[in-house]
């Protein structure tokens, strides 16, 4: 036991203390901060910089409608009325003395219309809101035209009554599902990434020390699945420590970006603060199990590669079967209760992304939930197995191409050395 523990904490604290670990949880964690607060980043950096707009109001009296219109919902840019003629406002577009002109017209229909000048018309969220504020305007002539007054066409444009009811018994409430929804898709994230990144870092490990002939001396004081374990413990441990930082400086940032918006951020907003603990847990068991599964494939295949440079190609049918379960369970994501998703869920290589997807879109029985993760470890343990004996083999092979006998060569050699043993 001492050994695998020996192992298990010489893999974490070289790897914890490796340059492209910290630079990559460093850069990680600051661009979740620079993005969560991107917009008041762009206010500091552009300061209290403010559009202003020119307006050649035509018809005489649509000014001071628009500028009320503009004020309710929109001050980062400023409406001037101007009383000379358009060529020397379009000058002093030109000039860069304003940012746009703004002409009202009226049409054939003695309606609202407009033309926008500026050096730039590709400012869209400027755009926008003039196009919004002209509409309501032009509503609200329409409105007076034919006679209706402010509570009237107040009553026309009320949100129609819709309430709506689930006759599923397993469906969740609608706060339940934007709960679950993020939670599900942050979770479901992270283990794709953590299996591509991690898992990858594990078949490299054993392929490098392979390579070095490393191995030669390490199996001859503890035995192959000692060593496999232990490596598979270690990176275990080293990404729940970088994930456990992401999700802390993940929560700081949106934390921070609601107090300096003074807007309630997305965990206030969506009641994350109220999730379910059973979900949360259920997070974590179908991580966990997801990530010891596929640990123990890519140390198996790692221990079948005698050169680093031939992992990918080894990798490459594993990976197929993530990226296929991610796709999976982004569908799933808007057809939990589809039967194809159902069945999925109970393929090893799938049930730790889709089994949390449905537990956390639907109230599923327990026995469903159990069979899964049943499933799940009952597959960890096979591969496990599967894995320790082509590990044990696998590592004392070297110079061979890759292929699928090697795993054949592999637990054959691993019999053979337990028979040496054994004698």
């Amino acid at each position: 036991m001492s050994k695998f523990i020996t192992v298990m904490m010489h893999t974490y604290r070289s790897k914890i203390k490796s340059k492209p670990f910290l630079i990559s949880t460093i850069i990680t964690i600051a661009l979740m901060f620079v993005v969560s607060n991107m917009n008041e980043i762009v206010k500091v950096f552009s300061g209290d910089d403010v559009s202003r707009v020119a307006v050649i109001d035509k018809m005489g009296n649509a000014f001071a409608p628009l500028q009320s219109q503009v004020k309710q919902y929109d001050d980062e840019f400023k409406l001037e009325e101007f009383k000379q003629s358009e060529k020397v406002a379009e000058k002093r577009v030109q000039d860069g003395k304003l940012d746009g002109l703004l002409i009202l017209e009226q049409d054939a229909n003695g309606m609202i219309s407009a033309k926008y000048k500026a050096e730039d018309v590709t400012k869209q969220d400027l755009i926008t809101d003039i196009q919004t504020a002209l509409q309501q305007i032009k509503t609200k002539m329409a409105a007076e035209s034919i006679g209706l007054n402010q509570e009237q066409l107040a009553a026309i444009y009320l949100p129609v009554g819709f309430d709506k009811e689930s006759l599923s018994t397993t469906a969740k409430s609608e706060e339940e599902a934007a709960q679950v929804y993020v939670l599900v898709y942050v979770v479901l994230f992270f283990m794709y990434m953590s299996v591509m990144m991690y898992g990858s870092m594990i078949a490299v490990e054993v392929a490098t020390e392979k390579s070095s002939r490393v191995m030669e001396i390490l199996i001859s004081s503890i035995s192959p699945v000692k060593q496999m374990f232990g490596k598979i413990f270690g990176i275990v441990l080293l990404a729940l420590t970088q994930l456990a930082l992401f999700v802390a400086s993940g929560f700081a940032a949106v934390k921070l970006n609601g107090r300096l918006s003074g807007n309630d951020s997305i965990i206030k907003e969506l009641k994350l603060n109220d999730m379910p603990v059973s979900l949360i847990v259920y997070a974590l068991i179908f991580f966990l199990l997801g990530f010891f599964l596929y640990a123990t494939l890519f140390a198996m295949i790692g221990s079948l590669i005698s050169r680093v440079e031939e992992v990918n190609s080894f990798m490459t049918p594993v990976v197929i079967f993530i990226v296929a379960a991610f796709m999976i369970a982004m569908y799933g994501r808007e057809n939990p209760e589809s039967g194809f998703v159902a069945a999925a869920s109970f393929f090893p290589l799938f049930t730790p992304m889709l089994m949390l997807l449905r537990v956390g879109m639907l109230s599923l029985p327990i026995w469903e939930v159990a069979l899964g993760i049943g499933v799940l470890a009952g597959a960890i343990v096979l591969f496990a197995i599967i894995g320790a004996r082509v590990y044990r083999g696998g590592v004392l092979m070297y110079g061979n191409a890759p292929s699928l006998k090697l795993f054949k060569q592999a637990v054959l050699l691993s019999k053979q050395e337990k028979k040496n043993i054994a004698k």
